[in-house]
């Protein structure tokens, strides 16, 4: 359940950001980049993606060679420091720094990916692996469905939605934090592994 809740508000936390700021884009891409809202939206979806193609090989590598619910602990405090980072971006209305927000939730869930299928056999036996990985699936596409809805109607709060969104950003981001905090020990299943 500990690693379920984080997975699940990790994914949530991800699109309640990308989907505000998706909604921030459209109806002020222009004023705020100059670009057409086309033009803006594509730039943030590439940005988000743009680190699993960078490091996806190389974050396989540490979940294999590292305990895993610490490197989720560190990962989920990470999260957190995006979000305050975030709520900075929308304070300052800057473009760049909440883009570059955007680029550190892909690195984060670049980082996340191979520990979240990694761990599951682990801490799950055999026969209960299925199950186990059907449930963090339905967890994770349950939350990417809130967080599509819930971002675009936190954006659409006319008085100083960009509070709400940070208030919804930094409450999940904390949350997975604490749950990630009752994950169980995870040994790492190649220590020898040399990083490449």
């Amino acid at each position: 359940m500990p690693f379920f809740m984080t997975q699940a508000l990790g994914a949530l936390n991800d699109n309640i950001f990308k989907n505000a700021l998706a909604a921030l884009l459209v109806f002020q891409g222009s004023r705020l980049a100059g670009l057409n809202t086309d033009q803006v939206v594509n730039l943030s979806a590439m940005i988000f993606i743009l680190p699993f193609f960078l490091f996806s090989a190389l974050f396989g590598q540490f979940a294999d060679k590292y305990e895993k619910s610490m490197q989720i602990r560190r990962i989920k405090l990470f999260e957190v420091a995006i979000m305050v980072t975030a709520t900075l971006g929308f304070w300052l209305n800057s473009l760049p720094l909440l883009l570059g927000v955007l680029f550190m939730l892909g690195f984060q869930s670049t980082i996340f990916g191979p520990i979240k299928y990694g761990i599951l056999p682990q801490v799950l036996d055999k026969r209960e692996l299925v199950g186990g990985n059907a449930l963090v699936e339905m967890g994770t596409f349950v939350a990417i469905l809130a967080g599509t809805i819930a971002g675009p109607q936190l954006a659409g709060i006319d008085a100083g939605w960009p509070v709400w969104v940070c208030l919804a950003a930094l409450a999940v981001a904390v949350a997975g934090y604490l749950y990630s905090r009752r994950i169980p020990v995870a040994q790492a299943v190649a220590p020898e592994l040399r990083i490449n």
